[in-house]
């Protein structure tokens, strides 16, 4: 078979890849659902922060259970048992909407249920990749994810958009069920051995085993808390500050800015194409170098934001997330046993993730106090630096990958 394609040689793994293709298609719709849904209701921003902060919240509380739950059972089942909690609360808010009964605290309440349920699903999904398909073929499978991931975060909120304003959100989350109702039984054809978990220790016990896992890799560490400043920096330069730019300067504007975005969509696509062929050998060294090409759009963002320019800069970014994003699973899955993986992404993700709604508070405050391109030149200097200085940690720099992972067989 194609080297490009092998891991889909693997039967366990071609039937998880149909199962998360369909989920990633038709959740690709999700949150523009959600949104206009809420603002149907009451068309107010703050309705809509409430939302989707339950959401998020209570997927930060409950993502180290969801790591500890994805090393003790069989990661398959987990994953089926929350998408049938997500179909539950997805067709309940539908029914909501559909019956003109839907209200902000009722979203908000079915919002934190499917926040918990993602905890769970995200451990497991990490953790369930190893157990699927060969060493030699881990970096293929990863970029194939990828390269779904990619492909409907350009074009599924283009469908979804059509599909709200046409039909209403209720028909978008009522498709998205339909693709979870479909991704259960398919992920009952993956046949994986049981979990090699013990039993007869307590859950905390399972956390505190987690943890000294994690943090007994410098290289582990030392990434996600870069990452806690660099996301940070991510969602409110590019998410906060870059839609205030794009709707107030004329060289961007707003059709301008969804190009910027969909340039970025590009360049993680064609990287994951790249990935297919060929071999990551050194996954944290060129990942932290791809990612610290993100300060090259959030400076250009803020110097000169005319839309090829920054289109560019956002597709070359793109590209360099991608590696990282290989990379980084990459390093985690060939160096992480098996048995505590999930639960060490768990630690991994709630690292990475749980600074980022302050850095939203806090760079929509810094531009009504000072000028957007000084703060967005810093924040590209400062979020390059972060990147570029986990070089120095030797672990990050020499981390190769296992004999055998990189051969070059069809």
């Amino acid at each position: 078979m194609n080297r490009g394609l092998a891991a889909m040689k693997d039967r366990n793994f071609r039937w998880f890849f149909l199962a998360r293709a369909i989920t990633m298609i038709t959740g690709s719709m999700s949150s523009i659902a959600l949104a206009f849904a809420v603002l149907e209701i009451d068309n107010d921003a703050r309705s809509l922060s409430f939302v989707l902060a339950a959401f998020t919240v209570s997927n930060i509380v409950f993502l180290l259970f969801g790591g500890v739950v994805a090393d003790r059972l069989p990661r398959a089942l987990i994953i089926q048992t929350c998408y049938v909690i997500d179909i539950l609360t997805i067709g309940a808010m539908a029914a909501l909407l559909f019956t003109g009964t839907a209200t902000i605290p009722l979203l908000v309440v079915l919002s934190v249920v499917n926040g918990a349920s993602s905890a769970f699903v995200l451990p497991a999904m990490q953790g369930i990749i190893p157990q699927l398909t060969t060493p030699e073929n881990l970096q293929q499978a990863n970029a194939m994810l990828s390269f779904v991931r990619s492909a409907v975060t350009i074009g599924g909120p283009v469908i979804a958009g059509i599909l709200v304003a046409t039909a209403g959100p209720a028909w978008a989350m009522v498709v998205q069920a339909l693709g979870w109702l479909v991704a259960i039984p398919v992920l009952a054809l993956v046949k994986l051995p049981p979990p090699g978990h013990a039993g007869g220790t307590t859950m905390f016990h399972d956390l505190r085993v987690g943890w000294h896992e994690f943090w007994g890799r410098s290289w582990l560490w030392t990434v996600v808390l870069a990452f806690m400043v660099m996301n940070a920096i991510h969602v409110g330069a590019w998410g906060v500050v870059g839609p205030y730019i794009a709707k107030n300067n004329d060289l961007l504007g707003i059709a301008g800015w969804g190009w910027v975005v969909s340039a970025e969509g590009v360049g993680v696509l064609l990287m994951t194409l790249m990935l297919l062929w060929f071999p990551l050998t050194r996954p944290l060294r060129y990942g932290m170098v791809g990612m610290a090409a993100f300060a090259i759009p959030i400076t250009v963002l803020g110097l000169h934001p005319a839309v090829v320019l920054l289109a560019i800069a956002a597709f070359i970014a793109g590209a360099g997330a991608e590696v990282f994003s290989t990379g980084w699973n990459l390093a985690m899955m060939e160096n992480v046993p098996g048995d505590k993986l999930s639960r060490v992404y768990s630690y991994d993700m709630l690292g990475s993730w749980v600074v980022m709604p302050i850095g939203t508070l806090l760079f929509g405050w810094l531009i009504t106090q000072a000028d957007a391109a000084t703060v967005l030149v810093a924040s590209g200097v400062v979020y390059a630096v972060v990147a570029l200085v986990t070089l120095f940690v030797p672990s990050v720099w020499r981390m190769g990958r296992p004999a055998g992972s990189l051969s070059t067989h069809g």
